[in-house]
C-alpha cells in the first residue's frame, strides 16, 4: 500500500527515537538510583505492599512474578543498557521484527517500574512515557519507511498534550483569563530552576505577554499539527520553542524535553536531506500497524470525551498499560510559596534553647542563600513530593512518617536522596519539620544580604520526635 508509508519522515523518526531512548535512560537512571529508598523492600512505600493490594488487571507488569530489590535493580539497570543501546542506533541495524522487539522492552520494563511505583511515579510524564513508548515500538527501522498511521498518532499524543494543558488552565484559574498567572508561577512552582528567580523579575507587561502566547501556542497551534506541510512543521517548530522556554525557567523532569521529541517528530525535513533507499513495508506489519491503530483509536474516546467536557481531569490513566491518557498541568496556579523545613537535633531533651539543624536538598528550596540548580531531565522525585507536602500534609501522610523515621536511623540510601546531611557521625536524637513562606528577594536585597529567598516561619508540619515508631500520624493538617 503506497499510502501506509512516508519516505520524506526518515529523519523525522531517526531524530525522535535516538530523542526518546535518550529520555529511556534518563527515566531508568532516575528509578535504578532512587528506588531502594522510595519503594525497596524497605522503602518509605514498599512496592511487596503495593503489589499485595492489587492484581494483573489493575497492574499489569514484570513484578508480578516476582519482586526483590536486586530484581528491581536489575529491571532499571537493563533498561538502561537497552537505551543505551537504542541512542547508538542498534535497532537500525536489526531486522524489522528484532528492532520492534528491542523498542518494546523498555516499554514493559518501565511499565513494570511505573506499576509499583505508587506515589512517587503519579506524575504525567510517567504516562506519555509509556503512551509514547508503546508507538515508537511501531515506527520501524531504518530499511523500512515509517508508517504514516503512526506518524498522525504521535501528533495525536502531542495535540493532547498540549491542548489539554491550555483547556485545564482555562477552566482552571482565573489568572490564566486575565493573563495574570505568571506574577506567581516561576516563584511557587515545584522546583524553581537557576533562571527562574530572573524569569519572576521580568517587567509586568512582559509576562502577560507570556501568557497571551502560551494560550495561543496551546490552544489554537495544536490544531494545525493535522493541517498539510509546511504549516504543520511551522507549528511543530513552535512548540519547540514554548517547551525550550520552559526549560529555562524550571525544572519538569522530562515533560518539556519528550514534549520537544513529539514535536520534532512532526516536521518534515525532506528539505534537509534526501531520504535513504527503503523497501517496502512487509504485510504482516501493515497489518499490525493498522490494528494497533484502530486499538489507540478506540482508547482514545475518554480521553477525547474528556477534552471536552467541563469536569476535565488531567494527568489521569483510562487504562492499565497506559496507551492513551489526558494530560495537563497547571490548573491552579499557587499565591504564595510554602516549604516544608526538615531538622534535626543531637540533644536527648529538646528545650526551648535547642540547636537545630536542617537537612539539604538536592532540588527544592532551603537555604536562602543556595540558587536552585538544574536537574531536568533527572527527575528528584522526593524533592517533587515535598513540594506537594507543604501544600497540604494529606499529600504526604502515607510516606512522611517513614521518610523520618529513615532519617533518626541515618538510612544510607534515604540520605543518598539528599544533598547535606547535618548528622554524618550518628543519628539525631530528634527530627521535626516546619513550614515555612518563601519569597524571591528583590535585587536590592540580593545584593545586601546575598540571598536569593527571603523565609518565614509560618507553622509546624511535624512536632520533634524521638526514635520510635514511625510518627505519620503527627503531621498537623493544614
Amino acid at each position: 500500500m503506497e499510502w501506509f508509508t512516508a519516505d520524506g519522515y526518515w529523519l523525522s523518526r531517526l531524530i525522535f527515537q535516538r530523542a526518546l531512548a535518550v529520555i529511556y535512560l534518563t527515566a531508568f537512571l532516575t528509578a535504578a538510583l532512587q528506588f531502594r529508598a522510595l519503594i525497596g523492600e524497605r522503602g518509605m512505600l514498599p512496592a511487596p505492599e503495593l503489589l499485595r493490594r492489587t492484581d494483573w488487571r489493575t497492574a499489569p507488569g514484570l513484578f508480578r512474578l516476582h519482586y526483590s530489590d536486586r530484581f528491581f535493580a536489575l529491571v532499571a539497570w537493563t533498561g538502561c543498557a537497552i537505551s543505551v543501546a537504542l541512542i547508538a542506533g542498534v535497532d537500525g541495524r536489526l531486522p524489522l521484527w528484532a528492532a520492534m522487539l528491542l523498542w518494546a522492552l523498555p516499554w514493559v520494563l518501565y511499565l513494570s517500574i511505573v506499576q509499583v511505583g505508587d506515589t512517587w511515579y503519579g506524575f504525567g510524564w510517567e504516562s506519555l512515557l509509556l503512551e509514547t513508548g508503546f508507538l515508537a515500538v511501531f515506527l520501524g527501522n531504518a530499511d523500512t519507511a515509517p508508517p504514516v498511521l503512526v506518524l498522525w498518532l504521535l501528533r495525536w499524543v502531542l495535540f493532547r498534550v498540549e491542548f489539554g494543558a491550555g483547556l485545564i488552565k482555562i477552566r482552571g484559574d482565573d489568572c490564566w483569563r486575565r493573563l495574570t498567572c505568571l506574577y506567581f508561577h516561576h516563584e511557587t512552582q515545584p522546583m524553581p530552576g537557576p533562571l527562574s528567580w530572573f524569569f519572576h523579575h521580568l517587567p509586568g507587561p512582559l509576562h502577560r505577554a507570556e501568557v497571551a502566547a502560551n494560550h495561543v501556542t496551546q490552544l489554537l497551534v495544536p490544531v494545525l499539527l493535522f493541517t498539510p506541510q509546511p504549516v504543520a512543521s511551522a507549528a511543530a517548530g513552535l512548540m519547540v520553542l514554548t517547551q525550550l522556554w520552559l526549560v529555562l525557567s524550571g525544572n519538569f523532569a522530562w515533560l518539556n524535553w519528550l514534549t520537544i521529541a513529539l514535536a520534532l517528530s512532526a516536521v518534515d525535513w525532506s528539505l534537509v536531506a534526501e531520504p535513504p533507499a527503503q523497501s517496502g513495508a512487509p504485510l504482516w506489519y501493515e497489518v499490525v500497524v493498522i490494528a494497533v491503530t484502530a486499538l489507540v483509536l478506540v482508547l482514545s474516546y475518554r480521553p477525547a470525551r474528556n477534552l471536552v467536557s467541563r469536569r476535565q481531569v488531567m494527568n489521569r490513566s483510562f487504562d492499565p498499560l497506559h496507551l492513551v491518557n489526558a494530560y495537563g498541568a497547571f490548573g491552579s496556579i499557587s499565591r504564595v510559596r510554602l516549604e516544608v523545613v526538615v531538622e534535626g537535633t543531637d540533644e536527648r531533651v529538646v528545650h526551648p534553647g535547642t540547636v537545630w539543624r536542617e537537612y539539604g536538598f538536592r532540588g527544592k528550596p532551603g537555604d536562602p542563600r543556595r540558587l536552585p540548580r538544574q536537574f531536568a531531565p533527572y527527575h528528584l522525585r522526593l524533592d517533587w513530593m515535598m513540594w506537594f507536602a507543604a501544600l497540604s500534609p494529606a499529600y504526604a501522610r502515607p510516606w512522611f512518617g517513614p521518610f523520618v523515621q529513615r532519617l533518626l536511623e541515618n538510612d544510607r540510601d534515604t540520605l543518598r536522596l539528599l544533598r547535606h546531611n547535618p548528622f554524618p557521625g550518628a543519628p539525631p536524637a530528634h527530627v521535626r519539620a516546619r513550614v515555612y513562606r518563601y519569597r524571591y528577594t528583590t535585587w536590592r536585597e540580593l545584593r545586601a544580604t546575598g540571598r536569593w529567598w527571603h523565609r518565614t516561619y509560618v507553622r509546624d508540619f511535624m512536632r520533634p520526635v524521638p526514635p520510635g515508631p514511625s510518627p505519620v500520624s503527627r503531621t498537623r493538617r493544614s
